[in-house]
C-alpha cells in the first residue's frame, strides 16, 4: 500500500515528489464528509424540509407505474388516482417498518419497475379478455395482481426471516458487490434521458438547473449553512414546474400532438380533478384477491429479482448514510420486512410490488444527509398526502420529464457508489479485471438482448406454451443488476478463492469484521433494533 518517494534526478531535474504525495487514497469503512449520519438527525425545520424532498423524489415512480398500468387494466382517471394514493400510503407504511424494524437504514421503500412485466402479463391473461365493461375488468385484473403479490411476498419473507439470505450474503465480497450496486444505479439508464427527451424543453433545464444549484452555486456563494446543495431538488423542481405551467397556460402546446401534450403539460395527469378530498386506503378495497398458480410463479420471479436489486440498493444506502457495511443478518432482516411490504402491497392492491427506492438512495448522496429521522418524516408526508387526496394530487401532477431529469443524477450517484467499492480490491489483478469486466458487460448486454427482442417480436426470447415459464425467464434476464450480481457472485466464489492472495485481491478481508453483528461495535450503534427488541430478536 505504501508508496515510496521518487529519487531526484540530475542537475535541472524537477524536485522529487514528497513521499506522502505518492501514497494512494486511504480506504474508508465509512464514507467521510457526510453531514448527518444515520443516528444524528438535523434540526427539526431542516429535517422536515429534507423529508419533504424525499417525498417529492419518490413521487415520480409512484405516479409513473399506475399511469402505465391502470389504463391497460381498464381503469380511468378515478381508478388511477386511487391506485396512486394506495401506492403512496403503503410506501409510507413500508418505509416506517423498514426504518424501525428492518435494516434501520434511511431507505425509502416504494413501487418497483421489476413488477411491471408480470403485472402486464396478468393484464393480457386470456381469462380477462371476455370482460367488456372497463371498470369490472379493472377490478378483476387488480384482484388477480393482488393474489399474485400475496403469494410472491412469501418468497422474500421466508428467505429473509429464515436467515437464508444471511448465509448467501456472507459470501459477498467488495468485488462482487461492485457490479451489483453499480448496475442497481446505472442499469436504470432507460428511465433517465430517454424519458427526459419526451419533453426536452422542461427535462433538460431541470438537469442543468439541478447541477448548477447543487454543485456550482455552493462554491460560488459561501453561505453560513449549506442551503443550495441540500435543497437543490426543491429549488429546481419549483423553478421548472412553474416554467412548465407558464408554457401550458401560454398555449405553447395547443397544437402539439397528444403524446407531447401528455408529457409536457402540467394539467394532463387527470389526477387533481379525480382525486377525492379525503380517503383512507384499506385492505381488500377492490374486493377479494383471486389466485392463479402461473401468475404467482411469475410474480415470485419478480420478487426474487427485486430481492437482489434491493440488496444492491441497501448497500448503497448504508454507504451514503456513512454507516459501516451491513452485517448479513441485518440485511436478511431487511429483506424479510420488505417481503411484508409486498404482502401489504397485495392486501391493499397497489398493482405493483415494492423494493428500495434507488432515486432516494441517490438523494442521500446529493444532500449528504443520511439521517434516519429524515426518511421517517418523508414516510409521514407519504401517508399524509395519500389520505388528503387533492393536495397530494397537486404534487403528483408534476410532469414526468422533470422526475426523469432528477433520476439522471440520482441513479448516477448509486452507480458510482458501486464503483467506490473498488477501493477495497486489487485492480492490478487479472482475476479482478476479468470478474469485474465480464459481469458488468453481461449485466448490460443480456437484458439489452431481451428488451430488443421483446420490442421487435412483441414477446420475449422465452416463448413456450407455458406463459408462466416465459414470464419467469423474461423477468429474470431483463434485470441488469440481477445478471451482473449473479455472474460476479458466482465467479468470485468459484475462481480459486481459497488462495490468500486472492482473498486480499477481492477485498474480502476488509469486510471480515462486519460478517457478524457482534464483531464491530459500530454495528450495534447503526443497526440495533429499537425498544430493546434485540433481546427477543438477536442479530447474529
Amino acid at each position: 500500500m505504501a508508496g515510496g518517494g521518487g529519487g531526484g534526478g540530475g542537475g535541472g531535474a524537477a524536485p522529487a515528489p514528497k513521499a506522502d504525495e505518492l501514497v494512494p487514497h486511504p480506504v474508508k469503512d465509512q464514507l467521510p464528509n457526510v453531514s448527518y449520519c444515520i443516528t444524528s438527525p438535523p434540526p427539526w425545520p431542516e429535517a422536515i424540509l429534507l423529508g419533504f424532498q424525499h417525498y417529492l423524489v419518490m413521487l415520480g415512480t409512484t405516479v409513473i407505474i399506475p399511469t402505465a398500468l391502470v389504463p391497460q387494466m381498464g381503469g380511468g382517471n378515478d381508478e388511477k388516482a386511487r391506485v396512486v394514493q394506495t401506492l403512496l400510503f403503503v410506501a409510507g407504511i413500508n418505509t416506517l417498518l423498514q426504518s424501525f424494524f428492518g435494516t434501520r437504514l434511511p431507505a425509502v421503500i416504494g413501487g418497483s419497475y421489476t413488477f411491471v412485466a408480470p403485472t402486464i402479463s396478468i393484464i393480457l391473461a386470456g381469462r380477462y379478455s371476455d370482460i367488456v365493461e372497463p371498470h369490472r375488468k379493472f377490478l378483476r385484473i387488480m384482484r388477480g395482481t393482488q393474489g399474485a403479490l400475496i403469494v410472491a411476498s412469501t418468497l422474500q419473507i421466508i428467505i429473509g426471516f429464515s436467515g437464508l439470505w444471511r448465509n448467501v450474503t456472507r459470501f459477498l465480497s467488495p468485488l462482487s458487490a461492485v457490479p451489483l450496486v453499480a448496475l442497481a444505479g446505472f442499469g436504470l439508464y432507460e428511465l433517465g434521458f430517454p424519458a427526459v427527451g419526451k419533453c426536452v424543453e422542461i427535462g433538460l433545464p431541470t438537469i442543468i438547473i439541478l447541477i448548477v444549484i447543487s454543485q456550482y452555486i455552493p462554491h460560488a456563494i459561501h453561505a453560513e449553512k449549506p442551503v443550495f446543495d441540500r435543497f437543490a431538488v426543491i429549488f429546481s423542481v419549483a423553478i421548472v414546474w412553474l416554467y412548465a405551467y407558464f408554457l401550458t397556460i401560454g398555449g405553447a402546446y395547443k397544437h402539439a400532438p397528444p403524446k407531447t401534450q401528455s408529457h409536457c403539460r402540467t394539467d394532463r395527469s387527470g389526477l387533481v380533478s379525480s382525486a377525492p378530498w379525503i380517503r383512507v386506503p384499506y385492505p381488500f378495497q377492490w374486493g377479494a384477491p383471486s389466485f392463479d398458480a402461473g401468475e404467482a410463479f411469475a410474480m415470485m420471479a419478480a420478487a426474487f429479482v427485486g430481492l437482489v436489486e434491493s440488496t444492491g440498493t441497501f448497500i448503497a444506502v448504508s454507504r451514503y448514510a456513512s454507516a459501516t457495511p451491513m452485517p448479513p443478518s441485518v440485511l436478511s432482516r431487511g429483506i424479510g420486512w420488505q417481503g411484508i411490504g409486498i404482502l401489504l402491497d397485495g392486501l391493499f392492491g397497489t398493482a405493483s410490488g415494492s423494493t428500495v427506492s434507488v432515486e432516494n438512495a441517490g438523494l442521500l448522496a446529493l444532500t449528504r444527509v443520511g439521517s434516519r429521522r429524515v426518511v421517517q418524516i418523508s414516510a409521514g408526508f407519504m401517508i399524509f398526502f395519500s389520505i388528503l387526496g387533492k393536495f397530494g394530487a397537486v404534487f403528483a401532477s408534476i410532469p414526468a420529464p422533470i422526475f426523469a431529469a432528477l433520476y439522471c443524477l440520482f441513479f448516477a450517484y448509486v452507480g458510482s457508489c458501486g464503483l467506490s467499492f473498488l477501493q477495497f480490491c486489487n485492480l492490478n489483478s487479472f482475476r479482478t479485471k476479468f470478474i469485474l469486466g465480464f459481469s458488468v458487460f453481461m449485466g448490460l448486454s443480456v437484458p439489452q438482448y431481451f428488451k430488443e427482442y421483446t420490442a421487435v417480436a412483441g414477446y420475449g426470447p422465452a416463448h413456450t406454451s407455458a406463459r408462466w415459464f416465459n414470464d419467469i425467464i423474461n423477468v429474470i434476464f431483463s434485470s441488469e443488476p440481477f445478471i451482473a450480481g449473479l455472474v460476479a457472485f458466482f465467479l468470485d466464489n468459484t475462481l480459486h478463492r481459497h488462495n490468500s492472495a486472492v482473498r486480499k485481491d477481492r477485498g474480502y478481508h476488509w469486510w471480515d469484521k462486519f460478517r457478524s453483528f457482534k464483531t464491530d461495535v459500530r454495528s450495534e450503534e447503526f443497526y440495533s433494533l429499537p425498544f430493546n427488541l434485540n433481546k427477543f430478536f438477536p442479530s447474529v
